[in-house]
């Protein structure tokens, strides 16, 4: 008994001091997470030899695309001639980003800096351009005030020492040579330590690990190099699970990641280096609306460019970062140190809160007359536009918890327009709510059209549809709804153009997927969108699964074209689909969008992850 007592208590001692550790470790990871929690925007830079030939970094030759001596000509090409870190620098700066990532070596080994790693390929002793080209960059970021990022790549396709070439080619088997690999660990983390030492990062960008396991790469050893000179370093989630934060790629997350840390590294077009023949760029407004999708989510964006190889930037590419640049200096309190929003069902659309939780944040996609937040259990003290002091606001807040904001005196953003709210104390918002009830009779005597079809729309998409056994007809003629001489003509009038919509629909998509209500049709093969105002670009769906067989509007027959951003035709992860609706084609009170899928509805929510092929 005495000796069981003495365990329990020894056991305890155990537990609490881990428990003190695990709580002092989580205190010093946050406090070493700050500035990257608060940055939510960094700037990828991919620059190597392939900007030479304009072809796909490493991969091409790993793939057989061009064979590996073809493809290290390009260090004959590689100039940097017209190269001024100074002005990336200031144009980084400028677009609002907190740090900047550069590729230091990618897969096929060349170093940006003087390496003196055994047998180590180098654009100072290998290419044309016969100078160090990472350390005035670096020194011009760590000048500027911004944060440094270096990305690494530990597999080196190029290296004798390395067991693997091409996709068809393996030079060895670990088990069977184990000097040389052992070669090969002291190759890369010499590298490391030569970038520790010269540049002092802030944040090391691996890449590659997919490759080998956590053992073979010795990740605990390098993990552990990596804190004897800096012991704050963060690291990204490629160095098999010793990671600080997730790197979801390409794809922009459906819901938000679980680790409380993230980042997305994303194209301004489909590749990561420069292609002059790739012209698929996004548009500033996309990219400002995927900025504000990844703040609302509660992770940072980490936005690529790619160098040409004599060191200017493409201007599509310097349009963007400008733009970018406008939007994140009129809104740096809608930014930066933000948290995410509040959930969709609170609120349809994008949002982020103030690490005081006392502003909240909302990210207008659209000319719009109003919004509406529901289960709001503290009442604001004031609403305003960022950066516009002249803006007004009108606040309706109700006994049921929901808050109705006009901007009939707003002066709209081009691109994303931010509303602020202000609390006197932490804003609450209450999961389980009741939704206005309205009944259909005072609904469709709604003077106001507009507010009328937002809460028919909204009665459904909590499976509460005021349709249901009104009379209404799927082609929306021949309807019996009940009617007073107080009935609003334009209210019925909007519900026969949308029938098919609202008729035996159900509810439509979850939330992360589109930033507004939808529909889904009884066979869950067409999707509805509910467009409110004016949106200040193409509508955006991202989660998608299916293929798209036509697009139109509701009501009228118009078709509308589509176009689909980052789907690897390779991966099973869903492009974002954009669809422009015509400004003539608006429908004042509210635009339907139908949607045709080739088959039900099926949705992705998966963990969006790191990009291990490239064929």
């Amino acid at each position: 008994m005495k000796n069981g007592l003495i365990k329990a208590v020894f056991l305890g001692l155990i537990v609490s001091a881990k428990s003190i550790d695990a709580q002092v470790q989580s205190v010093e990871n946050s406090n070493k997470m700050e500035w990257f929690k608060n940055a939510k925007l960094g700037i990828f830079i991919h620059w190597g030899i392939y900007s030479v030939n304009g072809i796909s970094e490493s991969w091409s030759f790993f793939n057989n695309y061009i064979n590996h001596d073809n493809y290290m000509k390009q260090l004959n090409g590689f100039s940097a001639s017209k190269y001024q870190p100074e002005q990336w620098v200031n144009l980084i700066k400028e677009s609002g980003a907190k740090y900047a990532v550069i590729t230091t070596k990618h897969h096929d080994g060349i170093s940006l800096w003087n390496s003196k790693a055994e047998n180590a390929t180098t654009i100072p002793h290998n290419s044309l351009a016969k100078k160090d080209v990472l350390s005035p960059f670096i020194s011009s970021l760590k000048n500027s005030g911004l944060k440094t990022g270096l990305y690494f790549s530990l597999p080196d396709w190029s290296h004798p020492y390395y067991d693997i070439n091409t996709r068809t080619k393996k030079r060895y088997e670990i088990k069977n040579d184990p000097k040389r690999w052992q070669n090969f660990i002291q190759y890369y983390q010499t590298q490391l330590t030569e970038l520790s030492t010269q540049y002092k990062p802030d944040l090391l960008w691996f890449d590659g690990d997919w490759e080998h396991t956590s053992e073979e790469w010795e990740s605990s050893q390098t993990l552990n190099l990596l804190k004897k000179y800096n012991s704050n370093i963060i690291i990204n989630s490629r160095l098999n699970n010793h990671g600080d934060y997730d790197t979801p790629e390409q794809g922009i997350p459906v819901t938000a990641p679980l680790h409380p840390y993230w980042e997305l590294c994303y194209t301004m077009n489909d590749s990561w280096g420069y292609q002059p023949y790739d012209t698929h760029y996004k548009t500033p407004n996309m990219i400002i609306r995927t900025l504000a999708d990844v703040i609302s989510m509660g992770g940072n964006l980490l936005l690529d460019i790619g160098p040409k190889s004599d060191g200017t930037l493409p201007e599509k590419q310097v349009e963007i970062l400008k733009n970018l640049g406008r939007w994140t200096s009129k809104n740096k309190k809608a930014v930066y140190e933000t948290d995410h929003g509040i959930p969709f069902e609170n609120y349809k659309g994008k949002s982020g809160l103030s690490a005081s939780k006392k502003s909240l944040f909302l990210y207008l996609e659209e000319v719009k007359s109003f919004t509406k937040i529901y289960g709001l259990a503290t009442k604001p003290s004031s609403a305003s536009i960022i950066g516009d002091d002249q803006a007004v606001i009108d606040m309706d807040y109700n006994h049921e918890k929901t808050l109705t904001l006009n901007f009939s005196k707003v002066k709209f953003d081009k691109d994303v327009t931010v509303v602020e709210l202000v609390f006197d104390i932490p804003s609450i918002f209450l999961t389980d709510f009741k939704n206005e009830a309205i009944p259909l009779h005072q609904l469709l005597e709604n003077k106001n059209t507009k507010l009328a079809v937002y809460d028919l729309i909204n009665s459904f998409q909590n499976t509460d549809n005021l349709l249901s056994f009104s009379g209404l007809t799927s082609g929306g003629l021949d309807i019996k709804i009940k009617k007073t001489a107080k009935t609003n003509p334009e209210i019925i009038n909007w519900i026969s153009k949308n029938a098919e919509a609202i008729f035996e629909t159900e509810k439509g998509l979850p939330g992360g997927h589109y930033s507004g209500m939808s529909a889904l049709s009884k066979d869950k093969q067409t999707l509805y969108l509910f467009v409110e105002g004016i949106p200040s670009g193409p509508i955006a769906v991202k989660g998608i699964k299916n293929e798209i067989s036509r697009i139109r509007i509701v009501g009228e027959g118009t078709l509308l074209s589509h176009d689909i951003y980052n789907k690897l035709y390779w991966s099973d992860r869903p492009g974002i689909i954009y669809i422009d609706i015509p400004k003539e084609k608006i429908d004042k009170n509210m635009t339907v969008i139908a949607v045709l899928l080739n088959k039900p509805l099926e949705l992705y929510r998966e963990k969006v992850g790191a990009i291990e092929n490239n064929l």
